[in-house]
């Protein structure tokens, strides 16, 4: 008998249950509209970069741009020595797809120059993110660890010179003397300690001081930054390197020019330096554009 009661409210309780099913798939619509906040549904995945590939590093520098940023190129007598050093050597890359990069050094008569050119691609792995944004947040924080000066607005030379100075005066207290103050107000550096053992900085470094300190460039890309740094390597040999950084699109390009100079006491002319970098940039930003 108890048996014979657990069979039907078994198939009660199976009917119910097929009921059950048959109204859920007939009613599709209702179910879907039951969960609207659907992942892949509701939003759409952000735009791609533009970019997809990264150029040659190394077949990116021509050899006339090569030969005015490394000048003791042309001073190497064993051709195939020469071909070498304009070949460069391409730094270890485990995904050329997302960053490459390529050096040089040259050494001269009167200097060691090296030179430093790096791309990186940037790709976002979130898809509500673009490549852009991504690449724009990259860039922000190469511009943070710059820890460039506030920029000095200033009515005349003289007045420039001297904000200049209290920019340098300040900077010193958060990083290392010689390597911060120097960079990016050569004068002030000339004028303070080191001018008794390098006189000859102040003449370098004596026109328009305040154009030259590291700063945001609007000329460049979707953004871009110069930073500019004299430091003293061994007893007083003087070594500036400057750098040159841009974004495109989803690509940061960042580029460092060096040069130590062979004579004591003679300080590489930041002036120069920073025009020939920045033109280089120039010519690397227009090829991806093109």
């Amino acid at each position: 008998m108890q048996r014979k009661a657990y069979v039907p409210g078994v198939a009660a309780l199976m009917a119910a249950l097929l009921a059950g099913c048959t109204g859920g798939s007939g009613d599709g619509a209702r179910a879907d509209d039951s969960n609207p906040g659907q992942p892949g549904v509701a939003t759409e995945a952000a735009e791609p970069g533009k970019y997809r590939t990264l150029p040659e590093p190394c077949r990116a520098v021509g050899d006339k741009a090569l030969g005015s940023l490394l000048p003791g190129l042309e001073e190497i007598a064993d051709e195939a020595q020469r071909k070498k050093a304009y070949a460069g050597e391409a730094t270890l890359a485990y995904d050329t797809d997302r960053k490459v990069g390529c050096r040089w050094k040259v050494d001269s008569a009167d200097a060691t120059n090296h030179l430093f050119v790096d791309f990186e691609r940037v790709v976002a792995y979130d898809n509500s993110v673009s490549d852009d944004s991504e690449a724009e947040t990259l860039f922000a924080r190469q511009v943070e660890a710059a820890d460039l000066p506030e920029p000095v607005v200033s009515e005349s030379g003289s007045e420039s010179a001297s904000g200049s100075e209290s920019a340098s005066g300040s900077a010193p207290e958060s990083g290392a003397p010689s390597a911060t103050a120097s960079p990016g107000t050569p004068s002030a550096s000339a004028s303070g300690s080191a001018s008794s053992t390098a006189p000859s900085s102040s003449a370098s470094a004596g026109a328009t001081p305040a154009e030259l300190q590291p700063r945001l460039l609007d000329d460049l890309g979707d953004e871009a930054f110069v930073d500019d740094e004299l430091s003293s390597s061994g007893s007083t040999a003087k070594r500036r390197t400057v750098t040159v950084a841009f974004r495109t699109s989803n690509v940061v390009v960042t580029i460092e020019y060096a040069e130590q100079s062979a004579t004591l006491g003679v300080v590489p002319d930041s002036e120069e330096m920073q025009d020939m970098a920045r033109k280089l940039a120039s010519q690397l930003a227009d090829s991806l554009s093109g």
